[in-house]
């Protein structure tokens, strides 16, 4: 039995009453959601892409470009606010693209400005994106030196 105040439900009666309260998911518009905006996000990378090719860059230099100005993009409007409104609706499309990315790095950031720039600001920056480079970066080295030892 449990107990709740005046009441006493069994366990049936509780799961009852808690499936009727309990919000019905909303997979698929969530998932259409994440897909159109995940695919706006890329559409406009890839815009961008075609915009630096046209201005002469090559296919590698273009595409680098493009990743520092959607990292920007999202830096800022993760600072003005606007990124986590879009993801609230959006999930998971705003997440997977490159934005995602410095949406983790500034919004920790963002959130613990008021303790300072060093122990707020500095030290909140890599909270959520630290273990991601970190992961990266060694990850790299590691492939980096198979390579080397089975190419000797």
């Amino acid at each position: 039995m449990i107990s709740s105040g005046d009441f006493k439900f069994d366990k049936k009666t509780y799961k009852e009453l808690v499936r009727q309260v309990k919000p019905k998911p909303t997979v698929v518009k969530n998932s259409i959601l994440a897909f159109g905006v995940g695919g706006l996000i890329c559409t406009l990378g890839q815009l961008m892409t075609d915009y630096f090719n046209r201005l002469g860059l090559g296919v590698q230099d273009a595409g680098l470009a493009t990743s520092a100005v959607l990292v920007f993009l999202a830096a800022f409007l993760t600072g003005l606010g606007v990124y986590d409104e879009i993801a609230k609706y959006a999930g998971a499309g705003t997440i997977v693209p490159i934005t995602g990315f410095a949406n983790s790095m500034v919004a920790p950031a963002m959130e613990y400005r008021g303790e300072g720039m060093i122990f707020g600001t500095g030290a909140r920056l890599f909270t959520i994106a630290g273990p991601v480079l970190v992961f990266g970066i060694f990850s790299s080295w590691l492939a980096g030196l198979i390579t080397y030892l089975f190419s000797i």
